[in-house]
């Protein structure tokens, strides 16, 4: 299992989305995707989606405003 990172950070969607979605088509079933976002609204697109694409997805606050998207690649 690899783990990849993405910063995200001062960007609005849906520049982190196209981020994620450019970067699973190219990792393995199983690997992990670490989004560090500092935009709410990445947060719920971006889970929203990965989760209907049939990824497993979590988040964490890490810091005051600073998030990161923990994405499982499923399929």
């Amino acid at each position: 299992m690899a783990v990849e990172r993405i910063d995200c950070m001062y960007e609005a969607c849906p520049i982190p989305l196209i981020k994620a979605l450019k970067k699973l088509e190219n990792m393995a079933i199983g690997d992990v995707l670490i989004m560090e976002t500092d935009h709410t609204c990445s947060i719920i697109n971006v889970i929203d989606w990965a989760k209907k694409q049939g990824h497993d997805v979590d988040y964490a606050e890490i810091s005051d405003g600073e998030w990161e998207i923990y994405i499982e690649k499923s399929r």
